[in-house]
């Protein structure tokens, strides 16, 4: 009987759509830019975008304000969730304990001290809820092929794992995407660029002082893939002397 209610609810969403309804989703946007470009890509689609942004007790929450501004500007519903009272169980991790951030280049080992225990399983749990309650067909979020190495929630074989619990947890029926698991953040970003996004919206650094450091982990893959681009990041960073000989800016896309 449960699968049949499943299977008449998504026939229903279909006919809902079919009629020139638009179809709701959820995306988890930290402000940052994989979850930008992933944001603006579903606006762009024509979908129903509810925004979900969580403080969880990072260090700083530089990057929920940039979420916040893109939100209010897109007129899109956004919703930032205060899940603080859960950091004493988070601890352990560079981003939320009393532990220095590494510097170096993202994939190095050292970077794992980054990994938040359980973080993308918390966000999705409760964005799936959000979808449930919303009546949203889909929860979307940023994991990339390029967090592989370091972030075991951001692997295929856990969002194909999440994805198949999100449809059996609920009566409702809600998919987990990730659309960007294949391709790394390089690609990401070409693909903003091409839709003409403005990555000055955006803030990677996992530190939250006036500029970006441009030497955590977070950085360093952030300048790679502009640098691949053929282009410089609009972000103004603390080590200028970095950046020496590049003139091009890429605050929007080319063209």
């Amino acid at each position: 009987m449960l699968f049949i209610f499943r299977v008449m609810s998504k026939m229903c969403r279909n006919v809902d759509k079919g009629r020139g309804m638009s179809e709701k989703v959820v995306v988890i946007y930290s402000g940052g830019m994989d979850s930008f470009t992933l944001l603006n890509e579903q606006v762009l689609l024509g979908k129903k975008v509810y925004a979900l942004s969580f403080n969880y007790g990072q260090k700083h929450a530089k990057e929920l304000h940039f979420a916040q501004k893109v939100c209010d500007d897109l007129g899109l519903p956004h919703k930032i969730v205060d899940i603080t009272a859960i950091h004493q169980l988070l601890l352990g991790s560079s981003l939320t304990d009393d532990i220095e951030i590494p510097e170096g280049h993202y994939e190095e080992q050292s970077m794992k001290s980054t990994v938040v225990p359980n973080r993308n399983m918390i966000m999705l749990s409760l964005a799936i809820a959000y979808a449930v309650s919303i009546k949203a067909e889909a929860v979307y979020y940023g994991a990339h092929g390029g967090d592989h190495a370091i972030y075991p929630d951001c692997r295929p074989e856990f969002i194909e794992k999440m994805d198949a619990v999100s449809k059996v947890a609920n009566y409702e029926s809600v998919d987990v995407l990730a659309p960007f698991q294949r391709i790394d953040k390089t690609d990401i970003l070409r693909k903003g660029l091409d839709k003409g996004l403005d990555y000055s919206k955006t803030w990677t650094c996992y530190n939250g002082r006036e500029r970006a450091c441009g030497k955590c982990g977070a950085c360093q893959e952030r300048l790679e893939a502009f640098q691949l681009n053929g282009l410089v990041d609009p972000l103004t960073y603390e080590c200028e002397q970095l950046f020496e000989g590049r003139q091009t800016s890429a605050a929007k896309g080319k063209g």
